[in-house]
């Protein structure tokens, strides 16, 4: 039996623009616009359910990965205090001590805004060093703050984990761009 031939095959829609049909006198959903990013970055917390057991860190912080792509591609979208709020639903459910991810993430929104006011125009790859610094030293100060809750000294283990973080935040910046565009679709009528 043959292969079958490309055209044959079904397509999908290149762009989330081209699920929605292009009318006159239509806009984004204001709730949807607004939303997505708090509700993706919270569905991104309940990654610690996920099936995975290891005995060392190997999971990345998704939901830490994804505030900081949020607050890089549309540095105007999350508010400065967004870390207090996003980072106590981080707390409930990674395991970190209660109050890790509320000053981490405060730090990083404040951090964050300060590189926007020194730097007027950032390319991907000064996105990209700043976030590793910055998932570099949560990820340590996460590991050090953890470690002083169970008293034993920082964990040495913690080296896969930066690596597969540093190498998965291309994808995530990927993921949060596609999730903007469709955050943008032209859904409700005018």
């Amino acid at each position: 039996m043959p292969f079958p031939r490309l055209p044959d095959l079904p397509s999908l829609p290149m762009r989330p623009e081209d699920i929605v049909p292009q009318r006159i006198n239509r806009a984004p959903s204001p709730l949807l616009a607004s939303g997505l990013p708090w509700i993706s970055v919270m569905l991104a917390s309940l990654a610690a359910f996920s099936p995975v057991i290891a005995s060392a860190p190997l999971v990345p912080p998704l939901a830490f990965m994804v505030f900081l792509a949020w607050r890089m591609l549309r540095p105007s979208l999350l508010p400065l205090w967004a870390g207090l709020p996003l980072g106590a639903f981080d707390d409930l459910y990674s395991g970190q001590p209660f109050g890790c991810a509320i000053v981490l993430w405060s730090a990083a929104m404040l951090v964050m805004d300060t590189i926007d006011n020194r730097l007027l125009w950032r390319s991907f790859v000064q996105d990209w060093a700043v976030a590793c610094l910055m998932m570099i030293a949560y990820l340590v100060l996460c590991a050090g703050i953890a470690g002083l809750a169970a008293a034993y000294p920082l964990p040495l283990v913690i080296g896969p984990q930066l690596l597969v973080t540093l190498a998965l935040y291309p994808l995530v910046t990927r993921l949060v761009a596609l999730l903007d565009r469709i955050r943008l679709l032209p859904l409700r009528s005018v």
